[in-house]
């Protein structure tokens, strides 16, 4: 690995022809926001394995974990699961900067023309591995690379003091009743829960990755409008309207680590026109009787009709989901569950 390599990734723009994985496509043949932002993050690894430093590699010879630590991703068009999706990577890192920067533009090819679909930013730190047991060598990071290098990912202040906290919970179990979530979520218009980091949602071992919290993000949607008795079911059964997702936000502070309890909340922060809600997103751990936020996010939503696998139109909230969001009628408390 050279600084001839590492000036191709602060500089040249690459593009990548990628499909989207069948898992994705959960409305439809529609492709949800989660799996568009892997192919995001699958494009940048492209980028680097073009530049000559492909991650892996990285990893394996000088120690450096390849963090996706904040991507911000707009949709416009749908993905299907039989696009071949153009995605162009440029280089947007600023001089200065610990961590490297990519626009990501994502293409589609709709009633013969290309389409823009996805627009993202993402940042990228490179961990690393101090951990001499794992690590028996290190060869010398190239020349240009070692600015973007970092032993944490970010390094956030203890924030609040807890009182107590519930009892653990077994890797990937969750619960909604917890005297922290009861300390969080007071008066706020919000949901949350805990759940335990198990092994599938890390990567170099046992740190909780990008695509971990884009999971929680996606569930956090499920669990509060459940919680609120309009759940993605009922809304399906009754209207035929599902979630549908115009921007999702997420930007790391702190590393979460394995069996860890990791707190998630959900805020509702804004609806726009009764057709568009905007959601935060905060996850945190307890660190020494002390709350630290390792995370936070947005989501927009709307609510879609999807006819034909793939033909969509947006909805307007009726009363019940604008009571639902806002809290109130007849719906069920997430506070207080």
């Amino acid at each position: 690995m050279s600084g001839t390599s590492v000036k191709s990734l602060l500089n040249e723009t690459t593009t990548v022809v990628l499909s989207p994985g069948y898992e994705g496509a959960n409305i439809g043949t529609i492709i949800g926001f989660k799996h568009v932002n892997y192919l995001v993050e699958k494009a940048v690894i492209e980028h680097f394995r073009r530049s000559g430093l492909p991650v892996g590699r990285l990893y394996e010879e000088n120690g450096l974990g390849f963090d996706v630590t904040a991507i911000d991703s707009r949709l416009q068009t749908a993905l299907v699961v039989d696009d071949e999706a153009v995605f162009e990577v440029s280089p947007v890192t600023k001089d200065g900067a610990t961590e490297l920067s990519f626009k990501v533009t994502v293409t589609v090819e709709r009633e013969g023309a290309q389409k823009k679909a996805v627009t993202s930013k993402v940042k990228v730190a490179l961990r690393y591995d101090e951990n001499d047991v794992r690590m028996l060598r290190r060869l010398p990071v190239a020349e240009g690379l070692e600015q973007f290098v970092t032993p944490r990912i970010g390094g956030a202040e203890p924030g609040e003091a807890v009182a107590s906290v519930g009892e653990p919970l077994v890797s990937g179990g969750s619960t909604d009743r917890d005297p922290v979530l009861d300390q969080l979520l007071a008066g706020q218009n919000a949901y949350g829960w805990k759940f335990r980091i198990p092994y599938p949602y890390v990567h170099f071992f046992d740190r909780l990755q990008m695509s971990g919290y884009l999971r929680l993000m996606e569930e956090a949607k499920h669990r509060f409008v459940d919680a609120r008795g309009i759940s993605i079911r009922t809304l399906l059964d009754e209207q035929n309207h599902i979630p549908a997702v115009t921007h999702s936000k997420v930007t790391l502070l702190d590393e979460a680590l394995l069996e860890e309890d990791l707190y998630i909340v959900y805020t509702v922060d804004d609806i726009f026109k009764n057709l568009l809600y905007t959601s935060r997103l905060d996850y945190y751990v307890v660190r020494d009787g002390h709350l630290v936020k390792t995370a936070t996010g947005t989501i927009t939503h709307a609510y879609g009709v999807v006819e034909n696998g793939s033909s969509g139109r947006l909805v307007t909230f009726d009363e019940r989901v604008l009571n639902a969001f806002n809290n109130t009628g007849d719906t069920v408390s997430a506070a207080g569950r």
